[in-house]
Protein backbone atom coordinates (compact mmCIF):
# COMPACT_ATOMS: atom_id res chain seq x y z
CA UNK A 1 0.00 0.00 0.00
CA UNK A 2 2.94 2.51 0.68
CA UNK A 3 3.89 2.03 -2.78
CA UNK A 4 0.54 2.99 -4.18
CA UNK A 5 0.42 6.04 -2.17
CA UNK A 6 3.89 7.37 -3.35
CA UNK A 7 3.22 6.47 -6.98
CA UNK A 8 0.04 8.98 -6.74
CA UNK A 9 2.49 12.00 -5.78
CA UNK A 10 4.67 11.18 -8.55
CA UNK A 11 1.56 11.34 -11.08
CA UNK A 12 0.72 15.29 -9.88
CA UNK A 13 3.93 16.34 -9.92
CA UNK A 14 4.56 14.80 -13.56
CA UNK A 15 1.37 17.99 -14.66
CA UNK A 16 3.21 20.87 -12.99
CA UNK A 17 5.69 20.22 -15.15
CA UNK A 18 4.39 19.96 -18.32
CA UNK A 19 2.08 23.58 -17.16
CA UNK A 20 5.33 25.13 -16.44
CA UNK A 21 6.89 25.60 -19.94
CA UNK A 22 3.19 27.24 -20.85
CA UNK A 23 3.17 29.71 -18.31
CA UNK A 24 6.97 30.66 -19.85
CA UNK A 25 5.34 31.26 -23.16
CA UNK A 26 2.45 33.00 -21.96
CA UNK A 27 3.55 36.21 -19.82
CA UNK A 28 -0.67 36.79 -18.88
CA UNK A 29 -0.56 33.68 -17.15
CA UNK A 30 2.24 34.41 -14.78
CA UNK A 31 -0.22 36.33 -12.50
CA UNK A 32 -2.10 33.02 -12.32
CA UNK A 33 0.75 31.37 -10.76
CA UNK A 34 0.93 33.59 -7.47
CA UNK A 35 -2.52 32.78 -6.84
CA UNK A 36 -1.66 29.16 -6.92
CA UNK A 37 0.97 29.54 -4.72
CA UNK A 38 -1.21 31.25 -2.43
CA UNK A 39 -3.46 28.12 -1.90
CA UNK A 40 -1.04 26.42 -0.23
CA UNK A 41 0.42 28.54 2.57
CA UNK A 42 -3.52 29.03 3.77
CA UNK A 43 -3.53 25.03 4.00
CA UNK A 44 -0.35 25.72 6.32
CA UNK A 45 -2.40 28.16 8.31
CA UNK A 46 -4.57 25.42 9.71
CA UNK A 47 -1.78 23.22 10.14
CA UNK A 48 -0.17 25.90 13.07
CA UNK A 49 -3.40 25.89 14.56
CA UNK A 50 -3.63 22.26 14.81
CA UNK A 51 0.24 21.64 16.42
CA UNK A 52 -0.50 23.79 19.65
CA UNK A 53 -3.14 21.45 20.97
CA UNK A 54 -0.90 18.51 20.38
CA UNK A 55 1.60 20.09 22.68
CA UNK A 56 -1.13 20.42 25.24
CA UNK A 57 -2.14 16.75 25.27
CA UNK A 58 1.56 15.43 26.77
CA UNK A 59 0.85 17.95 29.71
CA UNK A 60 0.99 14.81 32.25
CA UNK A 61 3.36 13.76 34.28
CA UNK A 62 4.55 9.99 33.66
CA UNK A 63 5.38 8.05 37.02
CA UNK A 64 8.11 5.96 36.88
CA UNK A 65 7.54 2.14 36.78
CA UNK A 66 7.96 0.62 39.91
CA UNK A 67 10.39 -2.65 38.60
CA UNK A 68 12.44 -0.35 37.52
CA UNK A 69 13.08 1.54 39.97
CA UNK A 70 13.88 -1.70 42.37
CA UNK A 71 17.31 -1.82 43.69
CA UNK A 72 19.18 -5.05 42.42
CA UNK A 73 22.15 -6.10 43.39
CA UNK A 74 24.86 -7.21 41.06
CA UNK A 75 27.12 -10.64 40.39
CA UNK A 76 30.28 -10.41 41.50
CA UNK A 77 31.61 -9.98 37.75
CA UNK A 78 29.29 -7.02 37.18
CA UNK A 79 30.44 -5.56 40.40
CA UNK A 80 33.90 -4.87 39.23
CA UNK A 81 32.28 -2.69 36.53
CA UNK A 82 29.80 -0.85 37.80
CA UNK A 83 30.35 -1.58 42.19
CA UNK A 84 28.51 -3.53 44.60
CA UNK A 85 26.44 -1.66 45.87
CA UNK A 86 22.36 -2.14 44.73
CA UNK A 87 20.86 -0.20 41.86
CA UNK A 88 17.96 -0.09 39.73
CA UNK A 89 18.25 -1.05 36.20
CA UNK A 90 18.53 1.96 34.89
CA UNK A 91 21.41 3.29 37.08
CA UNK A 92 23.11 -0.07 36.26
CA UNK A 93 22.98 0.45 32.19
CA UNK A 94 24.12 4.13 33.10
CA UNK A 95 27.06 2.62 34.63
CA UNK A 96 27.98 0.02 32.11
CA UNK A 97 27.77 3.01 29.54
CA UNK A 98 30.06 5.18 31.64
CA UNK A 99 32.38 1.90 31.76
CA UNK A 100 32.47 1.23 27.87
CA UNK A 101 32.56 5.24 26.90
CA UNK A 102 35.34 5.86 29.63
CA UNK A 103 37.63 2.84 28.40
CA UNK A 104 36.67 3.38 24.49
CA UNK A 105 35.07 0.02 24.06
CA UNK A 106 32.46 1.25 21.57
CA UNK A 107 33.30 -0.27 18.05
CA UNK A 108 34.71 2.62 15.43
CA UNK A 109 32.85 1.86 12.63
CA UNK A 110 30.12 0.06 13.75
CA UNK A 111 28.57 2.11 16.77
CA UNK A 112 26.26 -0.27 18.18
CA UNK A 113 28.81 -2.84 18.85
CA UNK A 114 30.38 -3.14 21.92
CA UNK A 115 34.15 -4.88 22.06
CA UNK A 116 34.54 -6.54 24.95
CA UNK A 117 37.54 -5.94 27.38
CA UNK A 118 38.65 -8.62 30.21
CA UNK A 119 35.91 -6.96 33.02
CA UNK A 120 32.86 -7.23 30.59
CA UNK A 121 34.06 -10.80 28.75
CA UNK A 122 33.11 -12.38 32.35
CA UNK A 123 29.56 -10.73 31.90
CA UNK A 124 28.93 -10.73 28.14
CA UNK A 125 30.87 -14.47 27.23
CA UNK A 126 31.86 -13.22 23.50
CA UNK A 127 34.55 -10.85 22.70
CA UNK A 128 31.79 -8.43 20.88
CA UNK A 129 27.86 -7.58 21.52
CA UNK A 130 25.60 -5.14 19.86
CA UNK A 131 24.10 -2.78 22.77
CA UNK A 132 20.79 -4.41 21.77
CA UNK A 133 22.18 -7.51 23.62
CA UNK A 134 23.95 -5.57 26.13
CA UNK A 135 21.07 -5.24 28.51
CA UNK A 136 19.61 -8.78 28.30
CA UNK A 137 22.71 -10.35 29.00
CA UNK A 138 23.70 -7.75 32.24
CA UNK A 139 19.77 -8.48 33.48
CA UNK A 140 21.13 -11.96 33.92
CA UNK A 141 23.78 -10.98 36.36
CA UNK A 142 21.19 -8.65 38.97
CA UNK A 143 19.17 -10.40 41.78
Amino acid sequence: MATAKKAAPAKKAAPAKKAAPAKKAAPAKKAAAPAKKAAPAKKAAPAKKAAPAKKAAPAKKRTPNAAFMKAMTPSAQLAAVIGEKALPRTEVTKKVWEYIKKNGLQDKVKKTMINADAKLKEIFKQAQVSMFEMTKLINAHLK
